[in-house]
């Protein structure tokens, strides 16, 4: 896997804090620093995601795949899932992820509820490389909920 990020405020023609990301496999992504007041010239102009955000939404989506993937996998009639995440972050620098709660809505039909906790767990013990590493700096928490559709 690789991946390459390129600053884009040499040109002047985005934010000072600002980069781009082209994946391995061809996609590109945006990401911008948070505005400084003190010094405008060190802070981003808000036009793009935080990194840090943007390595959160990662683990929501690596988590996501494994829990639709798992239920589709056990023949679940599975039709939605979102992931709605709340972080910590550490005060000082390094500020590492502290605490991450996950809370998974699934939505389906007939979706037995221990399945749903069997895939989330599967995941988060065994299958989400990203949430897994994660958890060597914070505590992670889960939980869920169905919704008939």
């Amino acid at each position: 896997m690789e991946c390459s990020v390129s600053w884009t405020g040499a040109s002047g023609t985005r934010s000072g804090m600002g980069f781009v990301a082209e994946t391995g496999s061809g996609h590109v992504v945006a990401m911008d620093g948070a505005p400084d007041a003190a010094k405008p010239e060190n802070g981003g102009r808000n036009q793009a995601p935080r990194p840090m955000e943007l390595l959160l939404a990662g683990a929501g989506g690596c988590t996501a795949y494994d829990v639709v993937l798992i239920l589709k996998r056990g023949r679940h009639d599975v039709r939605g899932c979102t992931v709605q995440i709340q972080a910590e972050r550490a005060e000082v620098d390094p500020k590492v992820f502290t605490r991450i709660n996950l809370h998974f809505v699934v939505t389906g039909r007939g979706l037995p509820a221990a399945a749903v906790e069997r895939a989330i767990h599967m995941s988060h013990e065994k299958y989400c490389s990203a949430t897994i590493m994660l958890a060597k700096t914070a505590e992670v928490g889960t939980s869920f909920e169905l919704r008939e559709d």
